[in-house]
Parts: C-alpha cells; sequence; structure tokens
C-alpha cells in the first residue's frame, strides 16, 4: 500500500477537514497498515446542550462517542451487523428454524396491536432486509429530534412492543424502509428462541472465539440489549470481526459463522430508497458499498456518527472508521473513505 496516499487522509482527519474524526484502522493481509486516534473535545462540546445525561443523550460526553473515557468506542447502527451474525449462529445451531420462519412464532399474537393479515406474514427475513412493512420514519427529522420514530421508541419503556404494535404502511418483503425498531425485534426474537440474552449469546459464540474480551452493550428498560446500536468496541476489536467475515467465516483454522450464512448475510438482496443509481444493496444487516467498475461491492457496517467497517476480500483488506459527526460537521461519507483507502493500495509487482 501506498504510505503517502494513506498520508494525505490521515492528515486530513488530524486536520478537522471531515469533521469529528475519533480513529481510523487499514488492515491488509493480516497486518497492521495504518492505526490512529484523533482528538476531540467532546466535553467542551456538549456545553449548552440538554441537560439530562444519560446513555440516550448522544450529547452525553460520559456516553458518547467513547463509553466513559475507555477506548470503547459507540457503533451505534454497525450493532446491527453484529445482531445479524448472532441470528445466523442461532440458526446453525438449530434454534431458530431458518428465515423464512413468521416472526410472530416468538409473539403472543394476542397482545399484538394493529395485527392484520400483512403483519401475522412477516417473516424473519423481512426484518433482517428493512423490508417488514411497519410505519416507521426515522429518516425526516435527525435522531436527536423526540419525532423521529427511532428517538420515540427510545424514550418508551418496552421498546419491542413500541415497534411491533405500529401499524403496517406496506406489504412485508416489498420495499425497503431503514427502521432501527426492527432490529430491535431481533434482540426479542433471539432471547425468545434460546432463552439467553443476545449479549451473551454473541460473548459465547462470536466474541471469545474471536479474542474479543472487552465489549459494552446498552440495554433497553425492559432488559434487553440494544441491538439496534448499543454495542460499544475497540476499533481493533471491530476489526476482528471484519476479520471474521473477510475470512468466510473462519477464526485460527475454526469455523465460527457458516459459510452459507456469511453468502447470503452479503447478498443484495434488496436496493435502499433511491439508491439504485448509486449501487448502493442491502443485505441481511449489512450495507453493501460499491467501489472499482466492475461492480464490485465491499459489505460495510454503517453507523450513526460516521462508525464504518469495510470489508473488501478482493483485496484482502479490512478498515474501520470511527467519528462522532452529530454536531456542526457532516458526517464522514462513507463512498469516499472506501475510495481513498482501495486508491492507497499499489498495482501488483509495485
Amino acid at each position: 500500500m501506498d504510505s503517502a496516499t494513506l498520508a494525505t487522509l490521515d492528515s486530513e482527519f488530524a486536520s478537522g477537514q471531515h469533521g469529528y474524526i475519533d480513529g481510523m484502522l487499514v488492515i491488509r493481509h493480516g497486518r497492521v497498515v495504518l492505526d490512529r486516534t484523533y482528538t476531540n473535545d467532546y466535553v467542551k462540546l456538549f456545553e449548552g446542550k440538554a441537560p439530562v445525561r444519560g446513555a440516550y443523550n448522544y450529547y452525553d460526553p460520559d456516553w458518547h462517542p467513547w463509553f466513559r473515557k475507555s477506548d470503547l468506542h459507540t457503533l451505534q447502527s454497525v450493532t446491527k451487523s453484529v445482531t445479524s451474525a448472532a441470528i445466523g449462529v442461532a440458526i446453525a445451531r438449530g434454534e431458530i428454524p431458518g428465515v423464512d420462519v413468521p416472526i410472530l412464532k416468538y409473539f403472543d399474537a394476542g397482545a399484538v396491536a394493529n395485527l392484520d393479515d400483512r403483519k401475522r406474514s412477516i417473516r424473519l427475513r423481512d426484518l433482517l432486509t428493512m423490508t417488514a412493512g411497519f410505519h416507521w420514519d426515522e429518516d425526516s427529522v435527525p435522531y436527536t429530534d423526540p419525532r423521529n420514530t427511532c428517538a420515540a421508541m427510545e424514550a418508551s419503556h418496552d421498546w419491542v412492543k413500541y415497534v411491533i404494535d405500529q401499524r403496517m404502511d406496506q406489504a412485508p418483503g416489498k420495499t425497503f424502509l431503514y427502521s432501527s425498531g426492527v432490529s430491535q425485534l431481533l434482540s426479542h426474537i433471539i432471547f425468545k428462541a434460546t432463552g439467553r440474552q443476545v449479549d451473551a449469546y454473541t460473548e459465547e459464540h462470536i466474541f471469545h472465539p474471536i479474542g474479543i474480551q472487552t465489549y459494552y452493550w446498552k440495554h433497553t428498560p425492559t432488559g434487553l440489549p440494544d441491538t439496534e446500536g448499543g454495542l460499544y468496541l475497540s476499533r481493533k476489536d471491530l476489526a476482528r470481526f471484519g476479520y471474521l467475515y473477510l475470512h468466510d467465516g473462519v477464526w485460527n483454522g475454526k469455523r465460527i459463522l457458516p459459510s452459507a450464512w456469511i453468502a447470503e448475510s452479503l447478498k443484495p438482496w434488496v436496493t435502499p430508497g433511491d439508491m439504485e443509481a448509486s449501487g448502493v444493496r442491502y443485505g441481511y444487516q449489512w450495507w453493501l458499498m460499491p467501489y472499482g467498475s466492475a461492480g464490485a461491492r465491499a459489505a460495510t457496517c454503517w453507523g450513526y456518527g460516521g462508525q464504518f467497517l469495510f470489508v473488501v476480500p478482493e483485496h484482502d483488506l479490512v478498515a474501520v472508521f470511527n467519528g462522532w459527526n452529530i454536531y456542526d460537521k457532516p458526517e464522514l461519507e462513507p463512498k469516499m473513505a472506501l475510495d481513498r483507502v482501495l486508491a492507497s493500495i499499489r498495482p501488483s509487482g509495485r
């Protein structure tokens, strides 16, 4: 890789050209190529913001972006991709019959509001691909605005009930609508299917086998782990998770995730919203980001504020970016970040 090309991007991050970037890590052929952190004064940025502090005040510097001044960084919706992996483990272990299981199998249908034939037909696959059909809006106003549906869910006591009781706007399996709510339903389904909370389940079956020893996972008021955005990891441990997907679910010769699940998760199942022309697609809680000119796509985890994990098997590369652009700067543009890293790869033989 060309160190000068990466050094230019590093310099841009250090100077604040791309807003509040907290870290960048690039790994190729199993070796760390670049590992940088950048300092931002989030305590000062918090001044004048909402005084009620806590885990879901995104301005609170005790919680965001670093967990209590540790090296654990909020991952926000990258959490969704980790949860998808846990679903894959549960299916492989026979605890969940498959992605075509109706989700109401895991609910008391008699207690579900706005129940109709469309809601009865929602499958696990529809949650994974964001095509469940629920009424939802977390795009038209910021997450820090209480009118945001996701913010309203986070302000409620029972997040799962809040989501499952939403009215249906579309037939399931038809239309992509980004919804952190459907990702939260996965926490409930894993608990009902396995008898384990998803954080403990993931720790046993994924984190510990690949060497992740330290993490923090926020919980909802009812005690379920927040699978829509509650996970904190160091950037090196997030890279470990990416490395697992880079190597088809195998870690140090031991299979952790089924190969078939990796392949299914990274298929372009659906086109998000108006992204047809851009080439961006969506799998099972994974974004698929185009690069180059031959229709290739990088497996991508994408979280609020500028959390990105890129997995590019063609180049044997994993890259992690952390940031917290929720203040006065736009979020890091993922296509730009991916292209800048890939631009540093030297042609073979040079």
